[in-house]
């Protein structure tokens, strides 16, 4: 077996192809090998009715309780029948810009979002794409047809403006796109402060949207490891501030800790599943322990449904 790295095992390797098609096949393929059946299989989860089965409908929802009692083979009928409507969201505010190696989070995290949206293609799922700092922009509406995704890697390619995060005006737009219900996942450094976008989160999963999210950071925004002395910007304010390490560490240390807490908390509170990735780690290790997540989580106890009155 060779020792030298695959690309997808190393994000200096990979985030140096510019072509991000390349990258998202390269990727999905560490995905594939990580993966033995689909984590976002069984959305439409909450049948509803039976009909009769047809030749061609897929055999795994056979009611074979129906056929004991009618000796007829029945199909359990699921509230949308459709395949899973998904659309990717991509945070391109300036906060994103920031990178401790030679690349920013911006060009790891597309790298995500297009893997993510070729896994879903792949399915023949309908996937969209948006990118949003203040306000989301550069729809791609859910869809499946031929050269789709093309259209998908070539919007997130785009060059962010550079302008402040506002995730809680982005997901609440989310929202008023988002008329049926579909499965957000949102790709974001989440350090806007939490009380500015987690009563959006509320409006998105109280739609009943699936809503799930990437959390990208740089190991720098961690713990402050970077060597010396030296004058820092603040990529949303545009302020200088001199900052020594040494010193600013231990105080750095307990505010993002208690900024990632609150993040935390404010997923669960609502159910949304997160999960943590730095630009340090391999890409196809950061999706798939995502999509494995995924998976366990749906082992749970479903929320119970609420159903109108009658």
């Amino acid at each position: 077996m060779s020792t030298a790295a695959a690309p997808s095992a190393d994000p200096l390797a990979l985030l140096a192809v510019k072509d991000l098609s390349l990258r998202a096949k390269v990727v999905m393929e560490g995905v594939h090998s990580g993966l033995h059946r689909s984590p976002f299989s069984g959305f439409s989860s909450e049948f509803t009715e039976y009909r009769q089965y047809s030749p061609g409908d897929d055999l795994r929802y056979l009611d074979w309780r129906a056929y004991a009692r009618s000796d007829r083979y029945y199909i359990k009928k699921y509230e949308d029948e459709t395949n899973l409507r998904a659309i990717i969201l991509l945070d391109v505010s300036r906060s994103m810009r920031f990178g401790s190696g030679p690349y920013p989070k911006i060009e790891y995290a597309r790298t995500l979002a297009a893997t993510l949206a070729r896994f879903l293609h792949e399915q023949r799922d309908v996937v969209g794409t948006a990118l949003f700092d203040e306000k989301v922009q550069d729809v791609v509406p859910p869809r499946w047809r031929p050269g789709h995704l093309n259209h998908i890697y070539a919007t997130l390619s785009r060059e962010p403006a550079g302008r402040e995060t506002a995730i809680g005006s982005a997901l609440s737009e989310v929202a008023r796109l988002c008329r049926k219900r579909t499965l957000v996942l949102i790709v974001s450094d989440f350090l806007a402060p939490v009380d500015t976008w987690s009563t959006a989160l509320g409006e998105l999963t109280a739609a009943r949207h699936d809503v799930r999210a990437l959390q990208v950071l740089d190991p720098v925004e961690l713990n402050l490891e970077f060597g010396r002395a030296a004058m820092w910007e603040d990529l949303e304010s545009g302020e200088a501030r001199y900052v020594d390490p040494t010193q600013a560490r231990a105080d750095y240390t307990t505010q993002i800790n208690a900024h990632l807490a609150e993040v935390n908390g404010a997923f669960d509170n609502y159910g949304v599943l997160h999960h943590l990735t730095t630009t340090a780690q391999p890409l196809t290790d950061a999706l798939v322990t995502f999509l494995q997540t995924r998976r366990s989580a749906a082992r749970g106890t479903r929320p119970a449904r609420k159903d109108s009155a009658a």
